[in-house]
């Protein structure tokens, strides 16, 4: 039988679990290729033998996206899987198009054909876009855990942008495991502030090893989405955050609206930050996609210790990267913490920036007066902190969930920004999280 040739368009994560679950050890296709897009330095690699099965010993190569048309025309591939979140409906009928004016298949996979079924309760959180709030309602839930004696197990969605092969199933249970996996910056955004609050945290490239390695210590799992992407286990309780100050959004990006569609329980969050009017119109989408979804609304209160001493002070601000590069937010808590505390000048960056830094401006032109943590390579942590040096500033306010000043070294004072899921009104989100655990006899 003649195997169908398959390209997969990723980002190192969502493509290498649509290959796990659908194409490896498959008969029926072959994976002549992935293109890699977003993130830098994850192409011009290959997908490993040892994680690619017994029909790819020699791996599969990783291309840039861009030379997508070119892979189709030289490897005659006859199907483009799209597998990667947060891009526009209208971006993604774009790539649709480069695919089919070549004369391949256009696929999108759906939920049922890449999540894996756990024998614990899921509790997934996910969400319309990146930077809504999905890890505020990730530590709430983990802190309810613990206030009931169980320490929280959270599988967060891949980002696997090292070794592939010695990546496979990631163990994080303590900070020097964050060095020990020789975790990004990317990567510590997403499990420090989780060890923090007492969590054990799993990650990297193969799911159904990792959920199964989850399953012997937890009882019950947490899936922290990335992106806007949807889960890669089945939740038995799906709750997708939303963000009205980026009205709209929610049903214009992918997969962002098929998270808003299929939600049970749709957390509104900022809401102490936005125009009614926004929080409403936010509300007003999600009850026009998904009618019998619980709608939920939460604050994203920020706070910095020694806040006052921004007062008066030319300020350095350092904002979580994703949220601001391809999460399309001009900023996000640490500029509001500047502003909020009285910094007498917030200073652009943009003058200072250098190496990689200065693509990542030009790549990204919405960004405002502010320095995006990038650090997808040892090489772009020095441009990082090279920049922040350069910068004249008496101080620096860094709402990065990581410590940036224990990870690069700096003669000014840092001063970090936190942002955490604050409830009122009989504390609906709560509810919604305890009647689950109660449900399950989860004690």
């Amino acid at each position: 039988m003649k195997r169908k040739r398959i390209i997969i368009m990723g980002a190192a994560g969502r493509d290498f679990h649509n290959f796990n679950c659908c194409f490896r050890d498959n008969y029926a296709y072959r994976v002549v290729a992935f293109t890699a897009a977003q993130i830098p330095y994850i192409s011009n690699r290959r997908y490993p033998a040892e994680l690619a099965g017994k029909l790819y010993p020699h791996g599969i190569p990783i291309f840039p996206e861009e030379q997508l048309e070119a892979v189709i025309r030289r490897l005659r591939a006859e199907q483009v899987v799209f597998a990667y979140s947060d891009i526009s409906h209208e971006r993604l009928m774009h790539t649709s198009s480069q695919a089919l004016a070549r004369g391949a298949d256009f696929v999108l996979l759906g939920p049922d054909a890449t999540m894996l079924k756990s024998r614990l309760p899921v509790v997934s959180v996910c969400a319309v876009r990146t930077g809504c709030g999905k890890s505020q309602v990730v530590r709430y839930f983990c802190d309810i855990l613990r206030e009931r004696g169980i320490r929280p197990v959270v599988v967060r969605h891949p980002m696997p942008y090292g070794d592939l092969a010695a990546q496979a199933v990631e163990r994080l249970d303590h900070g020097a495991d964050l060095d020990r996996f020789h975790c990004t910056i990317e990567e510590r955004e997403e499990y420090e502030h989780l060890l923090d609050h007492g969590a054990i945290v799993y990650a990297g490239v193969d799911y159904r090893r990792i959920l199964r390695r989850a399953e012997r210590e937890a009882k019950l799992i947490i899936w922290d989405g990335g992106n806007n992407d949807l889960p890669f286990f089945r939740p038995d309780l799906e709750i997708v955050v939303a963000d009205p100050l980026r009205p709209g959004h929610e049903t214009s990006w992918y997969p962002g609206e098929v998270n808003l569609r299929r939600a049970e329980v749709v957390v509104v969050n900022k809401v102490n930050a936005a125009d009614p009017a926004a929080v409403a119109a936010v509300e007003g989408a999600a009850r026009r996609a998904n009618p019998s979804a619980r709608l939920v609304r939460t604050d994203s209160v920020i706070t910095v210790a020694e806040g006052e001493r921004i007062r008066g002070k030319r300020v350095l601000v350092i904002e979580d990267g994703p949220t601001i590069t391809h999460g399309s937010m001009a900023s996000g808590a640490g500029l509001a913490a500047a502003l909020q505390h009285g910094a007498a000048e917030v200073i652009d960056p943009r003058p200072w920036a250098v190496g990689s830094l200065r693509e990542v401006y030009a790549a990204w032109p919405h960004i405002g007066p502010v320095l995006p943590a990038m650090g997808y390579s040892p090489a772009q942590v020095a441009d990082l902190a090279r920049t922040m040096e350069a910068v004249p500033c008496d101080l620096v306010v860094a709402a990065t969930p990581i410590d940036i000043a224990r990870l690069i070294g700096t003669g000014r004072p840092v001063l970090r920004a936190f942002y955490n899921v604050a409830e009122s009104g009989g504390k609906p989100l709560r509810r919604v999280f305890e009647s689950f655990l109660d449900s399950r006899s989860i004690r």
